[in-house]
């Protein structure tokens, strides 16, 4: 599976984005699909996670309630919609596709995108 992000870039404070993955290869449908970030200086961590059918969704607590995670499997695309974003959500934004058990789990991802910048100016 190849994974492509498209749709960073810089927002205002309290502005929204929409983040899109974009899969090729192999059936995208048959795998969680995870988002994780990376600040400059920080480690990657997670941001959430969607189950292959989309009937669950998992969150980080810094971002439950502001981010949402879909997918379009019949397009090979999954969405991570941002709003209320904030300086500190600030970082590359990565999203993978694991197993039936990754959500959480970072080793668990086995495909992983090259990133997509989102800058949120104070």
């Amino acid at each position: 599976v190849q994974l492509v992000e498209s749709g960073g870039g810089l927002v205002q404070n309290g502005g929204s984005l929409r983040l899109s993955c974009t899969a090729s290869g192999r059936t995208f449908g048959s795998y969680v699909m995870g988002w994780f970030r990376q600040a400059p200086g920080k480690e990657r961590e997670f941001v959430g996670a969607i189950t292959w059918n989309g009937g669950t969704t998992y969150y980080a607590d810094s971002v439950r309630g502001r981010f949402t995670i879909s997918r379009d499997n019949a397009k090979n695309t999954g969405y991570l919609q941002m709003n209320s974003l904030k300086p500190e959500d600030t970082a590359v934004y990565y999203c993978a596709a694991g197993g039936p058990y990754a959500f959480h789990s970072m080793e668990r991802y086995n495909y992983w995108g090259q990133g997509t910048l989102v800058t949120v100016s104070s």
